[in-house]
């Protein structure tokens, strides 16, 4: 029994050592957990921390980078918006003279024949997004140059005129003899419109004016126009009388000799040019649809910012600026000669309108005869009026040519085009002989008054 209880007392206190070793391991292990424990966790907040520090890193890079991206397109868009408004002139003139056309096309469509002039608007529409001749219609607005196709049409009528006058002034001569006329603008334009959006070599759109374009035009111009010259002196024997000193009447024989100026205006229709520029199919079709009838308002808006309405005979006599001796309008009206031939061209003007059959303008020969006419109706302003496009203009010059000093008395007329800064501007026939414009001051003295049809 009691080597049994020592052998108890020693497995019991082995019991309590192994117990002991067991705590100790246990506390060991239990702080190598806690230090395990400790340093994972301090690894994971580093690692936390390292990677928070990376991530702003990061997002401050990817801002930076966001930056100077933006910058960098600030910066394209900067150039790209230089680079945008040069190109895009044509279409800013494109869209005001659509807004511009429109008004035109309002009056048109409600005078009616609306569905045509809404196709060529189509047209003209398709016609500006591919650059093609249809964007001729909507050249009357200016594109940012200063210039406009009314503009650079003005410049090359008076560029005409002062050729003309050169030939005068500059070409010794008695008398002067003008024949023919000078194409109308609007093949004038047709075929430049097509000749120069179809160029294989350097297409360009119309829409737009501007030196370069200009240049294009007037040599189109001149190709379809020319004026030629001579002068031819004849020697004629005359009777001349003459008084003795004693009152008697003495008739004697002279020789004479005149120097006449011939200058001849002559010009090429717009099949002729087609032909001189080797049109093709596709060309000619283009041409002719640009110079189809329904597309006469079109034209007045391009040349002359003119729609329909009171101003269609403005249209019609700035379509004859150029033309030189009458002879169209003085043998319409059925003279088989030369004659002072202004009221005759405001009479051949009304009856293309159709206004000599309306009975809207008198038809007459006579500037007299012609201002009376609206007098008797109560259709006649004096001087001080401010006029309107399309009025009549009559003058009463002071000791002017073989009409003498002032007499109250009508001795020429033309038609009103516009007015614009106080300034009076008129188409007169026989202005020189020839198809003009000119201008005066509103109340010129010699403006005798204007007769105001009841369009």
């Amino acid at each position: 029994m009691g080597q049994t209880a020592k052998a108890t007392g020693r497995g019991a206190k082995g019991t309590i050592k192994s117990a002991q070793r067991t705590v100790k391991t246990a506390q060991r292990t239990a702080k190598g957990t806690v230090k395990t424990a400790q340093h994972t966790s301090k690894t994971a907040i580093k690692t936390a921390d390292h990677t928070a520090k990376a991530a702003q890193k990061t997002a401050q890079a990817t801002a930076k980078a966001a930056k100077m991206t933006a910058h960098a397109a600030r910066a394209t868009a900067k150039t790209a918006a230089t680079t945008a408004k040069a190109a895009a002139k044509g279409v800013s003139a494109t869209v005001k003279a659509m807004i511009a056309s429109v008004k035109a096309l309002v009056a048109a469509i409600a005078a009616g024949g609306w569905v045509a002039i809404l196709a060529i608007v189509i047209i003209c529409l398709i016609g500006l997004i591919v650059g093609s001749c249809f964007g001729i219609f909507f050249s009357g607005e200016d594109s940012g140059t200063g210039q406009t196709m009314p503009t650079a049409v003005r410049e090359i009528n008076q560029e005409y005129e002062g050729k003309l006058d050169e030939i005068k002034n500059g070409t010794a001569h008695d008398t002067l003899e003008m024949s023919g006329s000078r194409d109308v603008w609007p093949e004038v334009l047709a075929i430049y419109a097509v000749k120069t959006t179809t160029d294989p070599d350097n297409p360009q759109e119309v829409a737009t004016m501007d030196d370069s374009k200009k240049e294009l035009l007037k040599e189109t111009f001149w190709a379809m126009n020319e004026i030629s010259h001579r002068t031819e002196t004849a020697t004629t024997t005359q009777t001349v009388e003459t008084d003795d000193g004693a009152g008697n009447i003495v008739e004697e024989e002279v020789e004479v000799t005149t120097t006449t100026l011939y200058i001849t205006v002559t010009h090429k229709t717009a099949d002729e040019m087609a032909d001189a520029y080797n049109f093709t199919t596709d060309q000619r079709a283009q041409l002719a649809e640009l110079l189809a009838e329904e597309n006469r308002s079109m034209w007045s808006s391009a040349l002359y910012g003119i729609g329909v309405g009171d101003g269609e005979i403005v249209v019609v006599a700035l379509s004859q600026l150029g033309n030189v001796g009458g002879q169209p309008y003085w043998s319409w009206y059925g003279f088989n000669s030369r004659v002072e031939w202004c009221a005759c061209f405001v009479s051949w003007c009304a009856n293309e309108c159709g206004y000599l059959d309306a009975g809207v303008i008198p038809r007459t020969a006579g500037c007299i005869s012609g201002s009376d006419w609206f007098k008797d109706r109560g259709l006649w302003q004096d001087n001080s009026y401010e006029p309107r496009p399309g009025d009549i203009i009559y003058f009463d010059w002071d000791n002017k040519g073989s009409s003498g000093p002032q007499d109250g008395l009508a001795d020429h007329v033309g038609i009103v085009e516009k007015v614009e800064n106080g300034l009076v501007y008129t188409v007169e026939g026989n202005s020189g002989d020839s198809c003009r414009e000119n201008r005066y001051a509103i109340g010129h003295y010699e403006i005798y008054g204007y007769g105001t049809p009841a369009y």
